[in-house]
């Protein structure tokens, strides 16, 4: 991609993350992802039913009088963008790739922290963690985000969700807000990383999927690729046995995405790449109140 190109990209993206976050997400993502963190704000005469964990002996001995110490929630956040890289990623059939919506999603997310004068970090990963930014402020840093998730080219087309998510409780110490941008095609089992990682962070799953990963078009012999493996193979979309069997898998896959996300007390919001995410990502916001 040219620079010309790119930073004309980044610019538009720029401006329609923005806005979106000023205009629309403004006051939402405040409450939907709070701090979950406690900071001292002050001391207190001690009153009954109050924690004796809580008590400040300092204070205590200083005024022969037991005092406690007052916490309250910490407004600035950690937010991590974890985004799947692989290859199933690339594909779009009306317009837009699950990449470019995870790009545009992932850019209004970051800004929303921004705004929110909270941190933004991105891992990108594919079967294992292809690169990792650590969490920053500031405008240009969200610049620099954005212009990763334009040209960044992995090493690999497959996807490790569990590794990704096992990576990412392990070099994040402090409580964060995880987002997980990916179509969740992984045939291997990530609950228990999940489950984990739900543990020690607030994990939202953002699932970005293609329409006709629902449902086949009635369009007779297509020829079809695995983008991760590589294998070919042709498919009589004719045949309204095949179509139904293709449906039923999705049905079947969704199933089981749920199931695990559920398990995992997982918030999961599903974005179609034909559809308006802002009203995705508005209930998903308004569902966490």
């Amino acid at each position: 991609m040219e620079t010309e190109e790119l930073l004309k990209k980044v610019r538009r993206i720029e401006i329609k993350a923005r806005g979106l976050s000023n205009n629309i997400f403004a006051g939402e993502w405040q409450t939907a992802f709070k701090g979950r963190g406690m900071a001292f704000s002050e001391v207190r005469e001690y009153q009954y039913g109050d924690d004796v964990r809580d008590i400040d002996w300092n204070v205590t001995a200083r005024f022969d009088h037991p005092y406690v110490k007052v916490f309250e929630e910490e407004r600035e956040l950690t937010v991590i963008l974890m985004v799947d890289v692989s290859g199933s990623l690339d594909f779009g059939s009306d317009g837009m790739t699950k990449r470019q919506m995870a790009t545009e999603v992932a850019a209004t997310l970051a800004f929303s922290a921004i705004e929110n004068n909270d941190k933004i970090g991105v891992i990108f990963f594919s079967d294992h963690v292809e690169k990792f930014i650590p969490p920053k402020k500031g405008r240009k840093h969200i610049l620099f985000i954005i212009r990763e998730l334009l040209t960044f080219q992995p090493q690999s087309q497959r996807t490790n969700i569990g590794e990704a998510v096992a990576f990412m409780t392990n070099a994040i110490k402090r409580r964060c807000t995880v987002f997980v941008l990916s179509d969740f095609f992984d045939p291997k089992d990530y609950s228990q990383e999940l489950q984990i990682a739900n543990r020690r962070h607030d994990v939202v799953a953002v699932q970005i999927y293609d329409k006709r990963m629902q449902e086949l078009p009635n369009v007779g012999l297509m020829k079809v690729k695995d983008a991760e493996t590589g294998d070919e193979l042709y498919v009589d979309t004719s045949s309204k046995r095949m179509r139904r069997a293709h449906h039923e898998w999705w049905v079947s896959t969704q199933h089981r995405l749920e199931e695990e996300l559920t398990h995992a007390r997982v918030d999961c919001v599903h974005l179609r790449t034909d559809e308006d995410y802002v009203k995705g990502l508005m209930g998903l916001f308004r569902m966490r109140k």
